[in-house]
């Protein structure tokens, strides 16, 4: 796949970001390495290797979900919110 202004432009519009003409070149370069790369991939055999969901053997070991509260995190979480009360974050009304 080649990457050009054309292709830029619709992942652009897909994102919902705008590149800067004097940095789209570099953006070009950088993603054409990037899917170079990704196609490398199709030309690996691997027909005699068996489909797996991790690599560890006889899956992903267990552990016991103990709850853990921060105070100072949720301080700084919410000193970052745009606007919070009474520990939690208020947003816009979206449904009359």
């Amino acid at each position: 796949m080649k990457i050009d202004n054309n292709l830029l432009k619709k992942l652009e519009k897909l994102s919902s970001l705008e590149i800067d003409s004097d940095k789209r070149e570099g953006m070009i370069n950088q993603l054409s390495e990037i899917v170079e790369f990704i196609e490398n991939l199709n030309e690996l055999d691997l027909d005699k290797e068996e489909a797996t969901f991790t690599t560890l053997k006889g899956g992903t070991p267990m552990r016991e979900d103990i709850p853990n509260v921060n105070p100072q995190i949720i301080k700084t979480i919410f000193k970052n919110a745009p606007k919070s009360e009474n520990g939690f974050f208020v947003v816009p009304k979206i449904i009359e």
